[in-house]
């Protein structure tokens, strides 16, 4: 059974920030998608062990305990931090007491993005170990930014030019879209990506007939595929789009072309709604390796 997806409000950009040295490279990313989709960007601080005070967050009462104040100071300059880079922002704090998975969830339910650091560490950025950033993406319903960086690290203006989506079928239709409108918001060129590994069977009585079968699939996936696209092309005449076929890795294809490329994106599918998104082998190379960050768009 399919729930019906939450209206999304095309002015909310939400960042998820924990005080760590690429939660800053993750804020001017979100800084500067809410510059392109003219949004409020809502930062979000999950500060879950001040629940231990009752009074932590009572506004006529001073905080017992520093950590408390400590949060409210990262807030701060983290509000401080984005005005710099666009006094004109409509800016949204919110520090919360909850823990940072479901919080984040549930403001950024319908926003038209959320974003994240990764560094490898706990908190909101603990992408690659998987901790905090996974549970995220495995479970959003709402497209997800994963910025890589560290405290020299900037999210400025686009090096390349160029946006990248891989695509496998007609299924990542979701995906694309985002791309296209991703090359129009920042004026970019799209390259779109297919990365099909020649299908390998194994030798036998029924070799040939597997083959064929297996080579039918992968044919009418590839030729719905490059309709979708062909109709976005058509839809987003003014975007510069090239394709490319490539029957490497998919993964080793995409981390290889994210050299030049100022974002990655993927679609993720979700199997069951209680399971969440399954994050393959490609989404985790991605989110590993790639070059630049990388926007996971989930599919039902």
């Amino acid at each position: 059974m399919t729930h019906p997806a939450k209206p999304v409000r095309d002015g909310r950009v939400v960042v998820g920030l924990d005080g760590s040295d690429s939660a800053w490279a993750a804020l001017d990313g979100a800084v500067a998608e809410a510059r392109r989709r003219h949004a409020k960007l809502e930062i979000v601080h999950a500060w879950p062990w001040a629940r231990t005070d009752p009074l932590a967050f009572d506004p006529d009462s001073e905080p017992r305990r520093p950590a408390v104040e400590i949060a409210r100071t990262v807030l701060r300059l983290a509000v401080s931090r984005a005005q710099e880079q666009d006094p004109q922002l409509r800016i949204v704090p919110t520090l919360t007491a909850q823990d940072a998975v479901p919080e984040l969830l549930r403001i950024g339910g319908d926003a038209a993005l959320i974003v994240i650091g990764t560094r490898g560490l706990g908190g909101f950025t603990g992408l690659l170990l998987g901790s905090v950033g996974l549970r995220l993406a495995a479970h959003t319903r709402r497209p997800l930014l994963v910025v890589r960086g560290g405290p020299t690290t900037t999210y400025g203006p686009e090096s390349h030019g160029k946006v990248l989506v891989g695509v496998e079928s007609g299924a990542d239709a979701a995906a694309a879209r985002f791309a296209f409108e991703e090359a129009k918001r920042r004026r970019a060129w799209l390259r779109v990506l297919y990365a099909w590994p020649r299908p390998r069977v194994f030798a036998g009585d029924h070799a040939l007939p597997a083959r064929e079968v297996v080579a039918l699939r992968a044919e009418r996936e590839q030729t719905v595929a490059y309709g979708m696209v062909a109709g976005l092309r058509e839809e987003f005449g003014q975007i510069r789009v090239r394709e490319h076929t490539t029957h490497t890795a998919p993964a080793q294809a995409l981390v290889e072309a994210s050299r030049a490329a100022d974002v990655l994106i993927l679609a993720v599918h979700r199997r069951t709604p209680r399971l969440g998104m399954q994050l393959g082998p490609v989404t985790h190379a991605a989110l590993h390796h790639a070059h630049c960050p990388v926007v996971l768009v989930p599919v039902e």
